[in-house]
């Protein structure tokens, strides 16, 4: 499992990987009740078809986070897009319980849409007609940014719709078939980041969402590099021989925790990225790797090995003490720390298969969270509601996603291939 790739990365060439594709996301379970919603479709003012349907853009987001049941326009009474055209009757009697509508208008340079939430019982607004511009190709963020006001406005959290992903597809026959990916979170818009001919692994955004490091192996060794979203530069900030893995950024964005057996032993270290220092902040026989960080910055979440089998520990940054986290069962493995920090998540075998699972720091109790099988790299969204993590389905690799009660499930798999290494992107604001 994924504890130890970095000490033999050069054997994911040995994985099987597929052509790259937009992923298509299936809902397999939601809550027993969803909240029943009516998007109804957008009017325009545009003679010509607009590029993206925001009101399908809308549903497929909230059906997707297993909460909502989207009515069918098929099935939809009447089309109002001004709220003096709604007839809340209507709404009663196909038992919607909110009602989203709008209008756009194009200009030369752009969009502005008009739109408005109803309570359908009590008859009143819940967003009322709010309005925003954006640019002529900036129709599909829009309704992301739509979505997750809707979905705010609803349920209380906030909602990770217009957030982005990355993750690793390997295309057989191609030349360079190792790619990093960057997409919209609902697998849309996929761009390449990077192509190369050698392994592409640990894949990890910068919290401000501008930049990506990862490990790449086209110098024939594991190396760390960052490399900035919007213009594609690239630094290379490793280069030991030996293992260089694991990237995490700091929650300052100030450094990095890394994997490097430069003094012989795979060790935890970080590195500041302005002065280029490293800081050894692990000293252990044992392979210690995965390091993440806590949600405060004080200190370093990995898996070692050191007590016998691979289990999760956190070291103090200031005063250097080790402390394990995890006790219950054999292996546990990569962890994350959650949004409020008062969980982490992380890769547990339960009867010898490898699920994703939950453990409250306070507490110790851990929950399995998957019942897929051969589970890892997990990554959990900004808003600390679902994750996504590795599984296979088919003998190929896909992207599950789940909610952190386990009562919503998803599948991501790619239309015409494998998915690996998913790591959800910080809130951009």
């Amino acid at each position: 499992m994924k504890i130890f790739k970095i000490i033999i990365g050069l054997s994911i060439l040995l994985l099987s990987y597929g052509v790259r594709a937009e992923l298509v996301i299936p809902i397999v379970s939601g809550v027993d009740n969803p909240t029943k919603i009516a998007v109804v479709p957008f009017s325009s003012t545009s003679a010509n078809a607009l590029p993206e349907n925001i009101a399908n853009v809308v549903s497929a987001n909230l059906k997707r986070s297993g909460q909502f049941d989207a009515l069918a326009p098929a099935d939809m009474l009447s089309f109002p897009s001004l709220p003096a055209d709604v007839a809340f009757r209507d709404w009663r009697l196909l038992g919607s319980e909110y009602l989203l509508i709008g209008q756009v208008q194009q200009s030369a340079t752009g969009y502005s849409v008009d739109y408005s939430l109803y309570d359908v019982l009590s008859q009143r607004p819940v967003i009322n007609n709010r309005t925003r511009t954006t640019s002529l190709n900036g129709l599909r963020g829009l309704a992301h940014d739509i979505s997750d006001e809707v979905y705010e406005a609803i349920t209380g959290i906030r909602g990770a719709f217009a957030t982005q992903i990355v993750y690793v597809e390997h295309i057989r026959q191609a030349s360079k078939p190792f790619r990093l990916i960057l997409a919209d979170v609902d697998g849309a818009n996929p761009q390449e980041l990077l192509r190369s001919d050698e392994p592409i692994m640990s894949p990890d955004w910068s919290p401000d969402g501008q930049s990506v490091a990862y490990v790449s192996f086209e110098t024939s060794r594991p190396a760390i590099y960052i490399q900035q979203l919007s213009t594609g530069a690239r630094q290379q900030v490793t280069n030991f021989s030996g293992l260089n893995g694991a990237p995490a950024w700091s929650p300052d964005g100030k450094s990095l925790a890394l994997v490097l057996s430069k003094d012989g032993n795979p060790e935890i270290y970080t590195l500041d990225i302005a002065s280029r220092q490293f800081r050894r902040i692990t000293k252990h026989f044992g392979i210690d790797t995965e390091p993440s960080w806590s949600r405060d910055g004080k200190s370093v979440i990995f898996t070692s090995n050191r007590g016998g089998k691979p289990q999760i520990y956190q070291v103090i940054l200031s005063n250097g003490r080790v402390e394990r986290l995890t006790f219950e069962g054999d292996y546990n493995a990569n962890a994350q720390a959650t949004p409020d920090g008062k969980g982490i998540i992380m890769v547990h075998r339960f009867d010898g298969v490898f699920h994703i699972a939950v453990q409250e720091i306070a507490t110790g109790n851990m929950r399995i969270l998957t019942q897929t099988t051969q589970d890892e790299s997990p990554s959990i969204a900004p808003n600390g509601a679902t994750l996504l993590y590795a599984t296979k389905e088919n003998n190929k690799g896909i992207l599950g996603a789940v909610s952190l009660d386990a009562g919503v499930k998803n599948k991501w798999p790619a239309k015409r291939g494998d998915v690996r290494e998913p790591a959800w992107g910080p809130y951009v604001d």
